[in-house]
Protein backbone atom coordinates (compact mmCIF):
# COMPACT_ATOMS: atom_id res chain seq x y z
CA UNK A 1 0.00 0.00 0.00
CA UNK A 2 1.40 3.49 -1.32
CA UNK A 3 2.20 5.84 1.55
CA UNK A 4 2.30 8.53 -0.73
CA UNK A 5 -0.17 11.79 0.17
CA UNK A 6 -0.05 14.85 -1.91
CA UNK A 7 1.81 17.51 -1.08
CA UNK A 8 0.36 21.15 0.00
CA UNK A 9 0.21 23.45 -2.89
CA UNK A 10 -1.47 26.04 -1.89
CA UNK A 11 -0.82 29.31 0.37
CA UNK A 12 -4.35 29.79 1.81
CA UNK A 13 -7.78 28.30 2.05
CA UNK A 14 -10.95 30.49 1.92
CA UNK A 15 -14.25 29.82 2.27
CA UNK A 16 -16.62 31.98 -0.36
CA UNK A 17 -19.91 31.54 -1.93
CA UNK A 18 -20.67 30.46 -5.12
CA UNK A 19 -23.19 29.06 -7.51
CA UNK A 20 -25.54 26.60 -5.31
CA UNK A 21 -24.36 26.87 -1.98
CA UNK A 22 -20.64 27.46 -0.79
CA UNK A 23 -16.79 26.13 -1.52
CA UNK A 24 -13.59 26.71 -0.66
CA UNK A 25 -10.69 28.07 -2.55
CA UNK A 26 -6.96 26.83 -2.14
CA UNK A 27 -5.44 30.68 -3.32
CA UNK A 28 -7.64 30.83 -6.34
CA UNK A 29 -9.06 27.22 -6.79
CA UNK A 30 -11.77 25.37 -6.29
CA UNK A 31 -11.86 22.16 -4.06
CA UNK A 32 -12.66 18.91 -5.99
CA UNK A 33 -14.27 15.94 -4.89
CA UNK A 34 -12.18 12.88 -5.70
CA UNK A 35 -14.88 12.35 -8.41
CA UNK A 36 -13.77 15.78 -9.73
CA UNK A 37 -16.96 16.97 -8.52
CA UNK A 38 -17.18 20.53 -7.43
CA UNK A 39 -17.50 20.77 -3.41
CA UNK A 40 -20.61 22.77 -3.04
CA UNK A 41 -21.70 22.58 0.66
CA UNK A 42 -25.24 23.90 1.79
CA UNK A 43 -23.88 26.46 4.15
CA UNK A 44 -20.98 28.94 5.04
CA UNK A 45 -20.35 27.69 8.64
CA UNK A 46 -19.24 24.22 6.61
CA UNK A 47 -17.69 25.77 4.25
CA UNK A 48 -15.50 27.68 6.60
CA UNK A 49 -14.87 24.65 8.88
CA UNK A 50 -13.42 22.92 5.71
CA UNK A 51 -11.05 25.49 4.73
CA UNK A 52 -10.02 25.69 8.68
CA UNK A 53 -8.97 21.67 7.79
CA UNK A 54 -7.17 22.28 4.86
CA UNK A 55 -5.16 25.72 6.20
CA UNK A 56 -4.26 23.13 9.08
CA UNK A 57 -2.28 20.64 6.72
CA UNK A 58 1.15 21.43 6.99
CA UNK A 59 3.64 19.83 3.89
CA UNK A 60 1.69 16.92 3.28
CA UNK A 61 -2.37 16.31 3.12
CA UNK A 62 -3.76 13.55 5.69
CA UNK A 63 -6.86 13.04 5.13
CA UNK A 64 -7.74 11.60 8.17
CA UNK A 65 -7.33 14.64 10.18
CA UNK A 66 -10.01 16.33 7.87
CA UNK A 67 -13.56 14.58 8.30
CA UNK A 68 -15.64 17.09 7.23
CA UNK A 69 -13.98 17.13 4.14
CA UNK A 70 -14.48 13.05 3.65
CA UNK A 71 -17.92 14.12 5.02
CA UNK A 72 -18.51 16.41 2.21
CA UNK A 73 -16.86 13.96 -0.18
CA UNK A 74 -19.29 11.48 0.63
CA UNK A 75 -22.29 13.32 0.70
CA UNK A 76 -21.44 14.20 -3.04
CA UNK A 77 -19.85 11.39 -5.05
CA UNK A 78 -21.69 9.07 -3.31
CA UNK A 79 -24.89 9.79 -1.09
CA UNK A 80 -26.20 12.28 -3.79
CA UNK A 81 -26.26 9.32 -6.66
CA UNK A 82 -27.60 7.08 -4.62
CA UNK A 83 -29.66 8.32 -1.92
CA UNK A 84 -32.66 5.89 -1.64
CA UNK A 85 -30.19 3.18 -1.53
CA UNK A 86 -28.47 4.78 1.06
CA UNK A 87 -31.81 6.19 3.10
CA UNK A 88 -33.05 2.10 2.46
CA UNK A 89 -29.82 0.97 4.26
CA UNK A 90 -29.90 2.70 7.25
CA UNK A 91 -33.73 2.62 7.65
CA UNK A 92 -33.35 -1.11 8.10
CA UNK A 93 -31.29 -0.20 11.65
CA UNK A 94 -34.74 0.52 13.07
CA UNK A 95 -35.79 -3.24 12.75
CA UNK A 96 -32.86 -4.06 14.22
CA UNK A 97 -32.32 -1.50 16.97
CA UNK A 98 -29.71 -1.76 20.12
CA UNK A 99 -32.22 -0.33 22.07
CA UNK A 100 -34.82 -3.05 22.01
CA UNK A 101 -32.15 -6.01 22.59
CA UNK A 102 -32.41 -6.29 26.28
CA UNK A 103 -30.21 -8.53 28.36
CA UNK A 104 -31.69 -11.41 30.35
CA UNK A 105 -29.19 -10.82 33.41
CA UNK A 106 -27.78 -9.67 35.50
CA UNK A 107 -30.25 -7.65 37.37
CA UNK A 108 -28.14 -4.37 37.17
CA UNK A 109 -27.20 -4.78 34.08
CA UNK A 110 -30.92 -4.96 33.21
CA UNK A 111 -31.78 -1.87 35.27
CA UNK A 112 -29.37 0.52 33.56
CA UNK A 113 -29.90 -0.49 29.63
CA UNK A 114 -33.67 0.29 31.14
CA UNK A 115 -33.08 3.56 32.98
CA UNK A 116 -30.99 4.87 29.79
CA UNK A 117 -32.40 3.30 26.92
CA UNK A 118 -36.73 3.39 27.63
CA UNK A 119 -36.94 7.51 27.63
CA UNK A 120 -34.91 7.79 24.03
CA UNK A 121 -37.73 4.63 22.87
CA UNK A 122 -40.82 6.76 25.00
CA UNK A 123 -39.85 10.24 23.04
CA UNK A 124 -39.70 8.18 19.69
CA UNK A 125 -43.07 6.96 20.43
CA UNK A 126 -44.37 10.48 21.37
CA UNK A 127 -42.29 12.69 18.86
CA UNK A 128 -42.21 10.46 15.65
CA UNK A 129 -45.17 8.30 16.61
CA UNK A 130 -42.81 5.34 16.38
CA UNK A 131 -43.14 2.85 19.13
CA UNK A 132 -40.24 0.31 19.01
CA UNK A 133 -40.85 -3.28 20.82
CA UNK A 134 -38.39 -4.61 23.49
CA UNK A 135 -36.96 -7.94 23.76
CA UNK A 136 -34.42 -10.22 26.12
CA UNK A 137 -31.48 -11.48 23.87
CA UNK A 138 -30.64 -12.26 20.42
CA UNK A 139 -33.57 -13.39 18.81
CA UNK A 140 -35.18 -11.26 16.41
CA UNK A 141 -37.67 -8.48 17.35
CA UNK A 142 -40.52 -8.21 15.43
CA UNK A 143 -41.26 -4.63 15.21
CA UNK A 144 -44.78 -2.83 13.42
CA UNK A 145 -44.54 -2.50 9.60
CA UNK A 146 -46.26 0.85 10.19
CA UNK A 147 -43.73 2.24 13.00
CA UNK A 148 -40.71 1.09 10.51
CA UNK A 149 -42.16 2.99 7.65
CA UNK A 150 -42.44 6.23 9.89
CA UNK A 151 -38.88 5.36 10.68
CA UNK A 152 -38.06 5.42 6.67
CA UNK A 153 -39.47 8.73 6.42
CA UNK A 154 -37.89 10.46 8.83
CA UNK A 155 -34.32 9.25 7.09
CA UNK A 156 -35.48 9.48 3.75
CA UNK A 157 -36.42 13.19 4.62
CA UNK A 158 -32.76 13.64 4.86
CA UNK A 159 -30.64 15.96 2.59
CA UNK A 160 -27.32 14.12 1.20
CA UNK A 161 -25.46 16.32 3.86
CA UNK A 162 -27.60 15.44 6.58
CA UNK A 163 -28.08 11.21 5.21
CA UNK A 164 -24.46 11.24 5.12
CA UNK A 165 -23.85 12.52 8.63
CA UNK A 166 -26.78 9.91 9.71
CA UNK A 167 -24.80 7.42 8.47
CA UNK A 168 -22.65 7.38 10.74
CA UNK A 169 -24.61 8.25 13.51
CA UNK A 170 -26.43 5.04 12.81
CA UNK A 171 -23.61 2.63 11.65
CA UNK A 172 -21.47 3.44 14.72
CA UNK A 173 -24.44 3.49 17.60
CA UNK A 174 -26.12 0.24 15.77
CA UNK A 175 -29.04 2.63 16.73
CA UNK A 176 -31.51 4.74 14.37
CA UNK A 177 -33.57 6.06 17.48
CA UNK A 178 -30.47 7.44 18.74
CA UNK A 179 -29.45 8.99 15.94
CA UNK A 180 -32.38 11.04 15.51
CA UNK A 181 -32.91 12.14 19.32
CA UNK A 182 -29.44 13.67 18.38
CA UNK A 183 -30.56 14.84 15.11
CA UNK A 184 -33.52 16.89 16.62
CA UNK A 185 -31.43 17.68 19.78
CA UNK A 186 -33.70 15.76 22.12
CA UNK A 187 -30.63 14.31 23.49
CA UNK A 188 -26.81 15.48 23.26
CA UNK A 189 -24.55 13.94 21.39
CA UNK A 190 -22.20 13.26 24.81
CA UNK A 191 -25.26 11.61 26.11
CA UNK A 192 -26.34 9.49 23.02
CA UNK A 193 -22.46 7.92 22.88
CA UNK A 194 -22.52 6.81 26.10
CA UNK A 195 -25.68 5.09 25.81
CA UNK A 196 -24.78 2.97 22.68
CA UNK A 197 -22.33 1.71 24.79
CA UNK A 198 -23.49 0.28 28.27
CA UNK A 199 -22.63 -3.01 27.14
CA UNK A 200 -19.14 -2.31 26.38
CA UNK A 201 -19.01 -0.67 29.59
CA UNK A 202 -20.59 -3.14 31.70
CA UNK A 203 -18.07 -5.56 30.48
CA UNK A 204 -15.30 -2.94 30.87
CA UNK A 205 -16.01 -3.22 34.30
CA UNK A 206 -16.53 -7.08 34.77
CA UNK A 207 -13.83 -8.16 33.26
CA UNK A 208 -11.19 -4.78 32.93
CA UNK A 209 -10.19 -2.75 29.71
CA UNK A 210 -8.58 -4.16 26.71
CA UNK A 211 -5.93 -1.26 25.27
CA UNK A 212 -6.80 -2.31 21.60
CA UNK A 213 -10.50 -2.28 22.47
CA UNK A 214 -10.08 1.21 24.06
CA UNK A 215 -8.28 2.22 21.36
CA UNK A 216 -11.22 1.20 19.23
CA UNK A 217 -13.87 2.84 21.06
CA UNK A 218 -11.38 6.28 21.10
CA UNK A 219 -11.47 6.40 17.44
CA UNK A 220 -15.10 5.59 17.18
CA UNK A 221 -16.01 8.22 19.53
CA UNK A 222 -14.20 10.72 17.46
CA UNK A 223 -15.96 9.18 14.06
CA UNK A 224 -19.25 9.74 15.83
CA UNK A 225 -18.44 13.11 17.12
CA UNK A 226 -17.60 14.47 13.90
CA UNK A 227 -20.51 13.41 12.32
CA UNK A 228 -22.55 15.12 15.02
CA UNK A 229 -20.94 18.55 14.23
CA UNK A 230 -21.36 17.48 10.38
CA UNK A 231 -24.70 17.11 10.52
CA UNK A 232 -25.05 20.69 12.44
CA UNK A 233 -22.83 22.37 10.15
CA UNK A 234 -25.59 21.22 7.23
CA UNK A 235 -28.22 23.10 9.35
CA UNK A 236 -26.78 26.65 9.78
Amino acid sequence: MSDWKPKRFWKTATATECDGGFTVLLDERGVKTPAKAALTVPTLSMAEAIAAEWDAQIETVDPVTMPLTRGANAAIDKVRTQHAEVAALLSEYGDSDLLCYRAAGPDALIARQAEHWDPILDWAAESLDARLAVGEGVMHVAQNPNTLARLRAEVESFDEFSLAAAHDLISISGSLVLALAVTRKAITVDHAWMVSRIDEHWQIEQWGEDDEASALELTKRAAFMDAARFYELCRR
